[in-house]
Order: C-alpha cells, then sequence, then structure tokens
C-alpha cells in the first residue's frame, strides 16, 4: 500500500518522493509506505488551505454544518473500513475499536456540526457615551494541526472537526506510525468539502516543525510530549500564532483505606491497560494508603491475570501490542530500572516473535 499526501482536494506525491514504512506493530512488518513531506509540501498544502479559507470563512453555520453532518454520515457507511484500517494502524482489537472508537468518533462529528450553529458574539456593556462594546466571534484563518499515534482518527476528529466548523481551513500531520486512517478520512471529506479546506501531510518530526515554523497558519495544535509542546510554543512564539496543547503526563490514582478494594481494583485495572495503557489519562501508579495496600495490589494483581493481550482478531483481547520499537524500549526501559525494593507480580517481559507485545 502507497499512501500519499492529499492537498487542495487531490492525492499528491511529496516533493522528494522519499517514503517511510508503516509498521503492522503485531507483527513489526511493513504494510504500507508513506511520504516523508518535506518544505515544500508542507507550503503547497498551506497554501491550498489560505487560498480555501477566502471563501470557507464566509460560508454560514448551516453550510458548514451540512458538511460535517454528511462526513458523518459518510464515515458512519464506510465504519467497518475504518475500524480495520485503525486496527492495522495500532494493533487494537477489532472489537474495541469496532465498539468503543467508532460510535463516538461519528457522533463527534455530529456534535461540531451542531456546534456550528452555536457561535455567537456577546454585548459588553457600554463604556463610553454613544459605544456599545460587544464581542464577535471570527474565524481564526488556517490551522496546523499535528495529531499523536494512540487514537490516530479519533484524535484527528477531535482536530478538524471544531476548526472546520467555525469556519477555519486545516493543514493536519497525523503521526508518521499510523497515518492510514487519517489519509482515508481526508479521502471521504473531500467529496464533501472545498478543496483545500482539509488536508493531509504525511511526514516525521521534521514535517512536523516545518507545519509549525511556516508563516501561513495562524494557529497551531498539536497533542504530544511536554517536550514536544514546548518546542511548539517557541516556534509559534516568533509568529505570535495560538497554540493549542494537549500534552502527555502522569494519572495517579489516590485510594484511600476506606474505598472499596474491588471496585477500585477493577476501576484500576480498565484505566491502566486500556489500549496498552498508552493514553494520556492511564492509571500510571497508585497511591494507595497503608491498611489496604496489600490487599488491593493483590486485587489488581488477579485481576491483572485474567486480561488477554492478543491481536485484533482475537474477541477476548482487551487491549494489543505498544504501537512503535520506541514506545516498546520506553515501557520495557520502566521494568529494566525496576528499584531493588520493588516488585514484578505479573508480566514485565516482551512477547518473543510477537511484535511490540
Amino acid at each position: 500500500m502507497a499512501l500519499r499526501n492529499f492537498v487542495d482536494g487531490h492525492h499528491v506525491d511529496s516533493a522528494d518522493g522519499r517514503t517511510s514504512d508503516v509498521v503492522d506493530p503485531c507483527t513489526g512488518e511493513a504494510y504500507a509506505q508513506a511520504p516523508i513531506s518535506t518544505g515544500a509540501d508542507v507550503d503547497a498544502a498551506m497554501r491550498a488551505a489560505a487560498a480555501a479559507f477566502e471563501t470557507w470563512r464566509d460560508t454560514t453555520p448551516a453550510e458548514r454544518q451540512r458538511a460535517l453532518l454528511r462526513i458523518a454520515d459518510a464515515v458512519e457507511a464506510r465504519a467497518e473500513e475504518f475500524v480495520e484500517a485503525e486496527c492495522r494502524n495500532t494493533g487494537k482489537p477489532l472489537g474495541v475499536t469496532r465498539a468503543e472508537e467508532m460510535p463516538p468518533l461519528v457522533d463527534e462529528l455530529r456534535f461540531f456540526a451542531g456546534a456550528a450553529r452555536m457561535l455567537e458574539g456577546r454585548s459588553a456593556g457600554e463604556y463610553m457615551a454613544g459605544h456599545t462594546s460587544y464581542v464577535r466571534r471570527e474565524p481564526i484563518g488556517v490551522c496546523a494541526q499535528v495529531t499523536p499515534w494512540n487514537y490516530p482518527m479519533m484524535m484527528a476528529v477531535w482536530k478538524f472537526a471544531p476548526a472546520l466548523a467555525a469556519g477555519n481551513t486545516v493543514v493536519l500531520k497525523p503521526s508518521d506510525t499510523t497515518p492510514v486512517s487519517t489519509v482515508l478520512l481526508a479521502e471521504i471529506a473531500a467529496d464533501l468539502l472545498p478543496p483545500g479546506v482539509l488536508n493531509v501531510v504525511c511526514g516525521d518530526r521534521d514535517t512536523g516543525r516545518a507545519l509549525v515554523a511556516h508563516q501561513i497558519p495562524d494557529m497551531v495544535s498539536i497533542t504530544g510530549s511536554v517536550r514536544a509542546g514546548m518546542e511548539v510554543a517557541r516556534a509559534a512564539a516568533d509568529g505570535l500564532k495560538r497554540v493549542h496543547l494537549e500534552l502527555g503526563g502522569k494519572a495517579p490514582v489516590v485510594v484511600f483505606d476506606d474505598a472499596d478494594i474491588e471496585r477500585a481494583a477493577r476501576q484500576i485495572v480498565d484505566a491502566g491497560y486500556y489500549n496498552a495503557g498508552q493514553d494520556c489519562t492511564a492509571a500510571t501508579r497508585v497511591l494507595a494508603g497503608p491498611r489496604i495496600r496489600a490487599d488491593l495490589t493483590d486485587a489488581i494483581t488477579g485481576l491483572a491475570t485474567d486480561v488477554t493481550t492478543a491481536g485484533p482478531d482475537d474477541a477476548s483481547a482487551y487491549y494489543g501490542p505498544l504501537n512503535n520499537p520506541a514506545q516498546l524500549a520506553r515501557v520495557a526501559g520502566f521494568v529494566e530500572r525496576t528499584p531493588a525494593h520493588a516488585e514484578v507480580r505479573i508480566g514485565g517481559h516482551q512477547v518473543a516473535g510477537r511484535g511490540y507485545f
């Protein structure tokens, strides 16, 4: 499978023809190639988005609502195609993706379609004789967006749908490890949007940096690491671009001595292992009261024993592999650096010969 960028309503190759492998994390083998976009590719996409903004900004909320509703209907009609693409992208179980990602994804498109009709200003009162102050909401312009690999298609919708609903145009770069479902979204949207309103450029970190540093976008949005967020904020400051940063962190769970141990353990396991723990709200550590610590640890260990780690086709799988070699090394490093006073109760090793499990 050879992916191509989607710019100004058309598939296009990268300027210099470079590509990178898209790897199935269940096998560790490449199944597609994606462009590594350069500054020239980013520039072409930005110019297409800027040209489209001149007319898209003047569309009525009703027109933008109808476009997003039609996209939602089209995505829903091809839901199984998206499920298969996303599971190949990420290794997630088919059943989980089908039941827990597709319905909210379609609903979010419809939500932002409705929100397009709710944009309003407000009177701010009279502060000078003969003058009334008011707030008027207007589109920002071109939005440069970078999405991560843990929820590729959902993150794409969370970024481009509100931007389009508000009258902005978009240049979006998916993660280099999970571009397939995002390109598919752009293909579907192209039949329902004017050319240049939604553009997708594939690439690596340098592509993302070129996106942020480009002079055209008026806003940049990234979901990623704290380090990446700091880089984006610094780069955006030079052009006084607005920024939207959703950055990684830790989500400790605090369990007090009077807690329901079994219920707490179940919620911790659900929150900790969902999507292989690759989640900004994952329960990554537990701070437990001294009287229940031992019992809570036993309860979590027992539940963890029953959690199935497997590939997309296994109906019993709760989660699949880690997404990429860097993430595998990161998680393995936690185990390798286990301090002497700690004990690994279950797992803690890579499954040999099975991709990034």
